[in-house]
Parts: structure tokens; C-alpha cells; sequence
């Protein structure tokens, strides 16, 4: 109890600066309440190494909070959960589908395939320009990423919350992250701002994770990093500075796109099974729509931009339609990475110890923890296929045989695998961006696309990478 005292007081301060009421932490809840985390999702655990406090919010709930005074999980009786006409049984049946488990969470990816050729790289650097007809598979150019090497055996936004990283090792060594100065908090801005501030710091490569016109710790992190590896202090709040930045790194953070025959024509699949068996019958796990695309080609949430497009058909070629600039991406070679758990952040050194690019992340679980201490990066593969092995992974639905999975946006790992020294652990996508830093993974790190794509091209074989508390 002394140590967990000792640990709070900040975040005591921070809650105390929101109006709650601290209550002292425990192990658990109740049989009859559950814990509800702002995206709806159940949280099956309440983490008793300090990560998290008790409260009570502005209508009296009970509430967790994490260090950066961000809500994880709302208590809520279970019976108002499930509905009075819910029979959930969650001890029905050991493989039958149950709520609140991560085989059958849509957040759950599977652990990284074992085997040498469950992994392959497309040709082109662009995944959807691969799709055609069969997809494409050679060996990775050495010259981008060095020589192929086996594959060993929650903030103003109320989803941003974020997974409670935990070592199952409770003799294993504290490593601390780098302690960065705080950024100036962001006062009342409009959409349109948000934006301008989100743009113009994807393009200095401290990524805010997704620009969606919105506040959240991802943006703040992001601002965070660039201060430390600037030596400047950036005020968020001052437009016309923003808007100057942007000016001198490539112009306005809108710009306009004409949407391209081949933009409307794909390929594109009707959907995305969660049944692996499905999914593997799919030829590829491309992009459902001309929007999910767009998004992810111009670093965005989807509905975003459908936002700003109001109205808009995307499916018809010659449509102009408004979306950001992101600029050129960032360029340099990693020396070392660092993924901090704490910050659900990965930070990108370069041989000299300068930080020159940042990644908001999704690193681990209570449940599936991330590695500690330090591995190195075995191989980098673009657009990835995926093997799916009930004995190496988990048992997902009735899928008790080895399925093959093809390469796409939309894969368990997205477009990028960076494999690390530690088996079945690597750097990868996501198909769904928008949750990056605010969902667990299961230990791997996980980026967006696009950020992942980014780092990869900047990372070679024997980097090394750090896992920090």
C-alpha cells in the first residue's frame, strides 16, 4: 500500500484538478458489476501495479483513471450491460462465443506467424498497386532494408483511452522511458485547427496517429516528442504559428484530391469476416470501400472525411473531393527504437541519439504483455500475408486447422511486419487506425499503416529496440 501511495501523487493531483473523488484501488469488481471502458468494451482485470486509480466522475460514477488522467473503464451493474432480456452466461460452454475476451474482441490480434513463409513482401511499395489478379510475392530488397534474415521459433476525446500494458514477471526490472517536458494544454479550438495542428506534425514525423480534427493524447504526445527533439516549445493554441509552420513545410493542411478510375475500381471486398476461415477465402484483405482507402492514404479517419465531404459520392471517378496534405514522408535511418509503454508511444533514434521520428502505439496487454528489455529487429516484410495456427495462436471459433490469410490493409497485421529477435513478437499495422494508442494489442507493437510503412523504410536488420515501463 506504501508504494502504491507513493506512486499516485501525481496522478492524485490531476484528479483531483478534474473534481473527482479519489477512492482507494483494489483487485476487482463485484460478480454483479463490470468494467466499461469508454468504446464499450469490457475490461476483465483492474491492474494493481499503480497504472491505475479509483474516482468518481462529475454524475457520481465510479470510475478508473490512468497516469495521464484519462477515464480507462466506467462500473456499471452487469444486468444494465447485457439488457433485462440477456441470458449471458460467460461460464457457458469453453469455446463458445463469449463477451469480454480477447478471442473475440475485434481490438484481439492473434501473435505474429513463426514460420519463415507465413511472411512474403509485395513488389511495389504500395500494397493496393499489387492486387491485380494474384498477388505478387519476391524477396525483400536488401538495399531498402537490409539483408532478409530468417523469422525465428484514454484526454478532451472520450475514446481516447488506452491499454494497460503490465510484466507478467513481477521480479523483472523497472525501466523507466524518457521523461519529455509537458505540452501546453490545447484550449478551445475548432476542428479545422485541430487539423492544422495534426498535419503539420505528421509531417515533421511525430505522428498524432489518425487526423480527425480532434483533441486527444495523441496529439499531445506527439507535441511532446517533437519539443524534445527540437529544443523548441510549440504553443498549440497559437494559430497564426501553426499556420506559418505549414506554410514553410509544404503549405495549407487542406488540399484537394481528384478521385482516379483505378481510385473507384479497387479491387475492394464487400467486407471483412471476423471467422478466420472466412477471411481466408478471400483473395485478398484489401480495403472495403473508396473511403476506407482515401483515409488511409491521406492519414485519416474515415468518417472524417466523409465529414468534410458532405454529400459526396466516392465511388464515381472525377470527383473532387477535400482532404490534408500530409506532405512527403519522413526519410532518415534508425539506429534504435524505443517502445514505451507507458506513453503508448514508439520513439525512432538515429545513430546519434537525436529523436527524429514518433508513433503513437497500441504495446501489449495486462493479459499479453509486451516483451521487457531489449531485442533486435530480425527482417522488415511489406504487405505481409498471415498464417493462422490454432496451436501457435488460440483457438478462434471452430478453426482448428492451419489458414492461410492473403496480404492486405485489412490483414491481422495490416501492410508491415517488422519481426523482432523475440519469436512470434514484431512491429506491425493495423486495419483499423483510429483505434492505434487507445485499444491493447496482444504484446506485439501496433502502428497505423501508414506510420508502420514510414519506420520500416527507415529500419534495417539489427536495429535495436527497447521495450520501457
Amino acid at each position: 500500500m506504501n508504494s502504491i501511495f507513493k506512486t499516485s501523487v501525481s496522478l492524485l493531483a490531476a484528479v483531483s484538478a478534474l473534481g473527482f473523488a479519489v477512492l482507494p484501488a483494489k483487485a476487482q469488481q463485484p460478480r454483479d458489476t463490470i468494467l466499461v471502458s469508454p468504446d464499450g468494451d469490457i475490461l476483465d482485470y483492474v491492474p494493481n501495479d499503480g497504472s491505475v486509480r479509483w474516482a468518481r466522475d462529475n454524475r457520481g460514477r465510479r470510475v478508473l483513471v490512468d497516469s495521464w488522467g484519462d477515464i480507462v473503464a466506467t462500473a456499471m451493474p452487469a444486468a444494465r450491460y447485457y439488457g433485462d432480456g440477456d441470458n449471458y452466461n460467460p461460464r457457458r460452454g469453453r469455446y463458445r462465443e463469449v463477451r469480454g475476451y480477447p478471442e473475440t474482441s475485434p481490438d484481439y490480434f492473434p501473435p505474429a506467424p513463426s514460420d519463415d513463409n507465413d511472411l512474403t513482401t509485395s513488389s511495389v511499395p504500395e500494397m493496393r498497386d499489387g492486387l491485380n489478379g494474384n498477388v505478387e510475392r519476391q524477396p525483400l530488397p536488401g538495399s531498402d532494408f537490409g539483408t532478409s534474415q530468417p523469422l525465428p521459433d484514454f484526454s478532451d476525446n472520450p475514446g481516447d483511452t488506452a491499454s494497460l500494458p503490465a510484466d507478467t514477471d513481477p521480479n523483472a526490472e523497472f525501466v523507466p522511458g524518457p521523461k519529455f517536458q509537458p505540452a501546453k494544454a490545447l484550449g478551445k479550438m475548432s476542428s479545422a485547427e485541430v487539423t492544422a495542428l495534426q498535419v503539420f506534425l505528421d509531417r515533421e514525423g511525430f505522428s498524432p496517429g489518425v487526423i480527425d480534427g480532434r483533441k486527444g493524447s495523441n496529439v499531445t504526445k506527439a507535441i511532446e516528442a517533437w519539443q524534445n527533439a527540437t529544443g523548441e516549445t510549440l504553443d498549440p493554441n497559437n494559430a497564426d504559428d501553426i499556420l506559418e509552420r505549414l506554410r514553410l513545410s509544404g503549405g495549407m493542411a487542406f488540399t484537394t484530391y481528384e478521385i482516379s478510375a483505378a481510385d473507384a475500381a479497387g479491387p475492394y471486398v464487400a467486407a471483412i469476416p471476423d471467422d478466420y476461415s472466412q477471411k481466408a477465402a478471400l483473395p485478398h484483405m484489401s480495403f472495403t470501400s473508396t473511403t476506407e482507402m482515401l483515409a488511409e492514404k491521406f492519414h485519416m479517419d474515415e468518417a472524417y472525411l466523409k465529414e468534410i465531404n458532405p454529400g459526396v459520392d466516392f465511388t464515381i471517378p472525377g470527383t473532387i473531393v477535400k482532404v490534408v496534405d500530409t506532405g512527403r514522408a519522413k526519410t532518415g535511418k534508425v539506429a534504435k527504437i524505443l517502445a514505451d509503454k507507458a506513453r503508448k508511444q514508439v520513439l525512432a533514434y538515429d545513430a546519434g541519439g537525436t529523436l527524429i521520428a514518433a508513433y503513437p502505439a497500441s504495446i501489449g496487454s495486462a493479459d499479453t504483455p509486451s516483451p521487457s528489455g531489449t531485442v533486435t529487429v530480425q527482417r522488415v516484410a511489406l504487405n505481409p500475408g498471415y498464417t493462422y495456427n490454432p496451436k501457435i495462436n488460440f483457438k478462434q471459433g471452430g478453426n482448428d486447422k492451419i489458414l492461410t490469410l492473403q496480404p492486405g490493409p485489412n490483414g491481422p497485421v495490416g501492410t508491415v511486419w517488422i519481426a523482432l529477435s523475440k519469436p512470434t513478437y514484431g512491429i506491425h499495422g493495423t486495419p483499423e487506425p483510429s483505434k492505434i494508442g487507445k485499444t491493447q494489442s496482444h504484446g506485439c507493437i501496433r502502428l497505423t499503416n501508414w506510420d508502420a510503412t514510414e519506420l520500416a523504410k527507415m529500419t534495417s536488420a539489427g536495429v535495436t529496440v527497447e521495450f520501457v515501463d
